[in-house]
C-alpha cells in the first residue's frame, strides 16, 4: 500500500506542476491526493482506531492554526479595503514617472508582505496597478516586480507568508532571530531584480485619468477612521508573534483578536449605513482577493495531508537519509529546492523540506552538519529563502506569479524570456547578502 502511496503522491505532483497544460487546478489535485492518500494508508492495515483518533488529529490541528490564521488574515484585509484604507497607495504611486512609481511600488508591496501573506498582498496591489497604468506591457513589468517584492517581503517574516509561518509554528524558527537573518538578503534580492526589470520600462509611463472611487453613499469614512483602522490592523499583525510568546496560544487566536478589534471599529465607524441599510459591499466589487485566497487555502490543506500521509509511511524519512547519504550539502539541498520549487509550487518544496528533517536540540554532541538543523539553523533559513525568491524563476512557482498570469492572461514564456534570468541575479545577490549577514552576526 505504501507503493501506492507514493505513485499517487508522485502523480499528483506531476499534475500541480503541470497546471498551466492541462488547466486542472492544483487546488482539486492536491485535495483530491491527500484525501485519497490517508483512505489508503488507513485501510492498508494500520491499527484505524489509533490512526483516526491520534496520528491524524494531530495532523489536522496543525493544518487547522495555519487555514484559521490565513481565514483571518483575508478577512482583516477585506474589513479594510471595502472601508478605503489602502486608498491613499494608488494616489501615492499616481506618477509618470518611471523610478518613482516602479520603487514606490515596490517598496509598498514589500512592507505590506511583511504583515499580510504575499499572496493578498499581491493581488491588492495588482488592482491598484490596473488603476493606475493602461499600457499592459508597462503592467507586465510592474506586476513581475511586484510578485518578486511579495515574495521576498513575505519571507522576512514569519508572518508574511505561508511557508515562513510552517516554520515558525513547527518551532524551527523564532520570529526576532529569523527576521535579523532574512531581512537584508530578501531586500537586496528584491532591489537587485527591480533594478534590472526597471531598465525595460520608459522613463515616462501610460498613467490612467484618475477617477473618484464611489462607496455606497456620499459620506465617506473620514481619512483619520481609516488611519485608525489600517494602523491596528497592521500594527495588530506586527503583535501576533509576541502575544503567542507570552501567551503560548496559536498565533490564529492572536490575528482573530485583531480582526475582532477591526471588526467593531467597522460597526461603530459605519454605524449610520448599517442603520440605514446602506450597502457596505457594492455589488460590483472585485471578489479576486477573497477567491484567490481560498483557493491557496485549500491547496495548502491538500499539500498538508498529502504530506502528512507521506511522513507516515517513512518517504520522507527515507528522502532523508538519501540526502544525507548521497549529497549531504545543506548549501547544494537548498538550491535544488529553489529550482524544484519554478516549476513545484514553493509550499509543496517547504512543506516537504520541513519533513524530510526534524529540527534538532541544541546540544554540544552535534556535529557541525547537524547544527544546521537546529532551531534557527541556516537550513531551514535557505529552504525559505531559496523557495522564495526560486519559486519566482517562472510564475507557476508561486502563487503570486499565478496571480499575475491570471489578471493580466501573462504567458509563460514571456516571462521566462524577460524576468527569470532577472530572478536568478536576485538570488544570487540575496545568498551573497545572507551568507555576508550571517558571518557579520557570528
Amino acid at each position: 500500500m505504501s507503493v501506492a502511496i507514493l505513485c499517487l503522491m508522485l502523480l499528483g505532483y506531476m499534475l500541480i506542476a503541470s497546471e498551466h497544460m492541462h488547466h486542472i487546478n492544483k487546488a482539486t489535485v492536491a485535495m483530491f491526493a491527500g484525501v485519497v492518500g490517508w483512505i489508503l494508508f488507513i485501510i492498508g492495515g494500520a491499527d484505524k482506531e489509533v490512526v483516526a483518533n491520534e496520528v491524524f488529529v494531530r495532523y489536522s490541528a496543525y493544518i487547522c492554526n495555519v487555514v484559521l490564521y490565513l481565514l483571518s488574515t483575508m478577512a482583516i484585509v477585506e474589513v479594510l479595503t471595502q472601508n478605503g484604507c489602502f486608498d491613499f497607495i494608488p494616489s501615492l504611486l499616481r506618477t509618470r514617472s518611471m523610478r518613482r512609481m516602479l520603487w514606490g511600488t515596490v517598496f509598498v508591496t514589500f512592507l505590506l508582505s511583511a504583515n499580510l501573506d504575499n499572496l493578498t498582498t499581491t493581488v491588492l496591489m495588482l488592482m491598484m496597478v490596473r488603476r493606475l497604468l493602461s499600457n499592459r506591457r508597462q503592467r507586465l513589468y510592474v506586476g513581475a516586480a511586484i510578485v518578486i517584492a511579495a515574495s521576498c517581503g513575505g519571507s522576512f517574516t514569519v508572518i508574511g507568508d505561508v511557508t515562513s509561518l510552517m516554520l515558525w509554528t513547527q518551532g524551527a524558527v523564532t520570529p526576532t532571530l529569523f527576521a535579523r537573518a532574512m531581512v537584508v538578503p530578501a531586500l537586496l534580492g528584491m532591489m537587485t531584480t527591480t533594478l534590472l526589470l526597471s531598465f525595460e520600462l520608459p522613463d515616462s509611463l501610460d498613467i490612467v485619468r484618475p477617477t473618484v472611487i464611489y462607496r455606497g453613499d456620499d459620506s465617506p469614512m473620514p481619512w483619520w477612521q481609516r488611519g485608525v483602522m489600517l494602523f491596528l490592523g497592521i500594527g495588530g499583525l506586527w503583535f501576533v508573534p509576541t502575544f503567542h510568546r507570552l501567551t503560548l496560544l496559536p498565533p490564529f487566536l492572536g490575528s482573530l483578536c485583531v480582526l475582532g478589534v477591526i471588526w467593531v471599529l467597522n460597526e461603530v465607524f459605519n454605524h449610520r449605513s448599517i442603520r440605514t441599510e446602506q450597502p457596505l459591499l457594492l455589488p460590483g466589487s472585485d471578489r479576486r482577493l477573497q477567491y484567490e485566497v481560498l483557493q491557496v487555502i485549500m491547496f495548502f490543506i491538500g499539500v498538508a495531508l498529502s504530506v502528512g500521509v507521506l511522513v507516515e509511511t517513512g518517504a520522507m524519512a527515507a528522502a532523508g537519509r538519501w540526502l544525507d547519504l548521497h549529497v549531504h550539502d545543506i548549501y547544494v539541498i537548498s538550491i535544488l529546492m529553489g529550482v524544484l520549487s519554478a516549476v513545484l509550487d514553493n509550499i509543496c518544496l517547504v512543506l516537504s523540506a520541513m519533513n524530510i528533517y526534524d529540527v534538532l536540540p541544541l546540544a554540544e554532541s552535534l556535529s557541525q552538519y547537524q547544527q544546521f538543523f537546529t532551531q534557527n539553523g541556516q537550513y531551514w533559513h535557505l529552504v525559505i529563502l531559496s523557495a522564495s525568491i526560486g519559486g519566482c524563476l517562472l510564475p507557476i512557482g508561486c502563487t503570486a506569479g499565478y496571480a499575475l498570469m491570471k489578471s493580466e492572461e501573462m504567458g509563460m514564456w514571456w516571462y521566462f524570456r524577460h524576468v527569470t534570468m532577472k530572478v536568478v541575479l536576485g538570488w544570487i545577490a540575496a545568498l551573497i547578502a545572507y551568507f555576508g549577514v550571517d558571518y557579520f552576526l557570528r
